[in-house]
């Protein structure tokens, strides 16, 4: 295999606390896995991507290694400063035996923009999109069966090299890992419960709220937390500047639908450029929906025939309830949107090459 030499068989003993909600077979080789029972959480494969690059330097030959911790200055900026950022994409078998994945491209696009604005080396789009499939590809026993979830994957780049003073770092690693993750949710899209948020904001004009930046997302876990201790699904941000305008779901992307017209907040530079975003969008279009990117007011979601966001976990997620301030608006019955549907299960669909896929997303991992 291309960067790397095929995967040892996995033996149980090597890794005795960390593999989660699984069991590993030693006689042949191949995890007996109760795909079933499979969460959305973490669970150590096999193998690992990993490459290095000096600041000012152009990228080294990258190799896989077999999964295993990181060594790490105390003085790396990443951990001094939050020098990272990450992607997340899934790999599915498909329809035709095959094992997908879904716009790599884009992400590699994406990571490079994330990369400048943070100061880091870019890694170039053939680099990246290679280093994912080897990865995939070596990890390929731990893809679930078509239906039963998929392997997650998730790139990093990060500032490695020790910093003290505030600035780039002067090196930085770039690796991959993967992990086999149940569907999103269990027995097919359900609505959720949101809470728009007038205390918290996500992301403010000039800052880095396009980025998928690591920094991004810890002060968002405590507002997410305060929302389901209390029954919702997530939180709703408003936007830094007039506290009206709606920018994302927690980490999702937004849309709302009013008289067969589908609109998402505008890309302002505090909303992150998804990819689900982009197909739900084209897709949309295709079949003949008017899709707008505008400010989205509040007062016009919560008067919204249906409303659902997006994102790689879960696709696409209805929404049967918003709470503002006093008032509550349940779409739909509470039951998951026509529209979100129809575009959940035509997007599933592509995904799983169960349907043409016309608009050329699917990359084959071969």
């Amino acid at each position: 295999m291309p960067g790397g030499s095929p995967a040892e068989p996995l033996k149980a003993e090597a890794f005795p606390s960390t593999i989660i909600g699984v069991r590993v077979m030693t006689e042949d080789g191949l995890p007996e896995v109760d795909w079933d029972s499979l969460t959305f959480s973490f669970t150590e494969t096999d193998r690992m991507y990993i490459a290095t690059c000096k600041q000012g330097d152009d990228w080294g030959q990258g190799k896989m290694q077999d999964f295993q911790n990181l060594s790490l200055s105390p003085a790396a900026g990443v951990i001094n400063y939050g020098q990272g950022l990450f992607e997340g994409m899934k790999a599915q078998h498909a329809a035709d035996g095959s094992i997908v994945l879904f716009r790599p491209q884009e992400n590699a696009r994406r990571s490079r923009e994330g990369a400048r604005r943070l100061g880091m080396t870019p890694v170039p789009e053939e680099m990246f999109l290679n280093a994912i499939m080897q990865t995939v590809r070596e990890n390929s026993r731990w893809v679930p069966p078509m239906g039963k979830g998929a392997l997650y994957v998730r790139p990093l780049l990060f500032g490695s090299g020790a910093i003290l003073g505030v600035a780039p770092a002067p090196e930085y690693t770039f690796l991959v890992y993967v992990s086999p993750v149940g569907p999103y949710f269990k027995g097919g899209i359900t609505p959720t419960s949101l809470r728009v948020s007038d205390e918290f904001h996500r992301a403010a004009p000039g800052g880095s709220g396009g980025v998928k930046a690591i920094g991004n997302y810890a002060p968002g876990m405590v507002p997410s937390q305060m929302a389901k201790s209390e029954g919702y699904s997530e939180i709703i941000y408003l936007d830094a500047v007039n506290h009206r305008y709606i920018e994302e779901v927690g980490a999702a992307n937004f849309f709302c639908v009013k008289n067969e017209v589908i609109s998402t907040p505008e890309l302002t530079g505090t909303i992150l450029p998804g990819v689900t975003r982009s197909s739900v969008m084209q897709l949309a279009e295709s079949k003949g929906y008017e899709v707008r990117e505008e400010k989205i007011d509040v007062d016009y979601a919560l008067e919204a025939d249906e409303c659902f966001c997006v994102g790689t976990a879960a696709v696409i997620s209805s929404i049967g309830t918003i709470e503002h301030g006093e008032r509550v608006v349940e779409y739909c019955g509470g039951d998951v949107g026509p529209i979100a549907m129809e575009l959940y299960e035509s997007l599933t669909e592509i995904q799983q090459r169960r349907t043409p896929d016309e608009f050329g997303w699917t990359v084959t991992v071969e």
